[in-house]
């Protein structure tokens, strides 16, 4: 292979980090706008998501560049297809921050359960260590750690169920409650579906390094 398609492939590997760390900024920002009721915050993320879907389009269309143009060995050829992928996931993932966002902009009313606003918090650091960890993984090439990151998945789930648990259990949820309650219980769930984009990321990780397509974890591709 050519010094040209090596220094593309810097470029598009570059890139792809760049677009994760982008979007880790993306939940902490979202879930912050919601707990401390910040709207302008929300809104900033709302508009932001933009730039991480117009980043997304650029590395689709380098990578089919390289795979069409530059005729990639099979090692190339699946870090390529990886970060194509991969990238598809961040951009949900960001999808699931606009969702957080949006949630802030609509809820109704300044009732809040502080307690489970707390156990989001907990969540939204899990995520966003998730995530960081599995972008360390591709940067340094690991799979063992890429398989770990999948399977901290579990405690974002257990997260999950927890503060569910917690909205229906509450002797708080009456009338003035219950808006904030609903809103709680959809933050959440997008949590834990960022915590499945994770682990489809972390399997592509995987198909990089070994050629071998995983399952990892008992979450399902969306």
């Amino acid at each position: 292979m050519g010094q040209q398609f090596f220094d593309e492939l810097k470029s598009l590997q570059t890139n792809f980090m760049d677009m994760g760390i982008n979007v880790s900024e993306q939940i902490y920002q979202s879930t912050k706008s919601f707990i401390d009721h910040d709207k302008q915050l929300a809104q900033q993320v709302i508009d932001h998501d933009r730039k991480i879907n117009g980043t997304e389009v650029s590395l689709e269309k380098q990578a089919l560049y390289l795979m069409a143009l530059q005729q990639p060995v099979a090692t190339n050829f699946r870090e390529i297809i990886s970060i194509l992928k991969a990238s598809a996931d961040l951009e949900r993932v960001g999808d699931h921050a606009v969702g957080i966002a949006r949630e802030t902009i609509y809820i109704k009313g300044n009732q809040r359960i502080p307690e489970v606003e707390e156990m989001i918090a907990n969540m939204t650091n899990s995520v966003r260590k998730m995530l960081e960890e599995a972008l360390d993984a591709y940067f340094h090439e690991n799979v063992t750690v890429a398989e770990k990151v999948a399977g901290a998945d579990d405690e974002i789930d257990q997260q999950y169920i927890q503060i569910r648990q917690s909205l229906t259990n509450s002797p708080q949820l009456d009338g003035e409650l219950a808006p904030a309650s609903a809103s709680y219980l959809m933050v959440a769930r997008f949590l834990e579906r960022i915590g499945d984009h994770i682990v489809n990321i972390s399997e592509w990780i995987v198909y990089s390094k070994t050629g071998n397509i995983v399952e990892l974890g008992n979450h399902r591709r969306s």
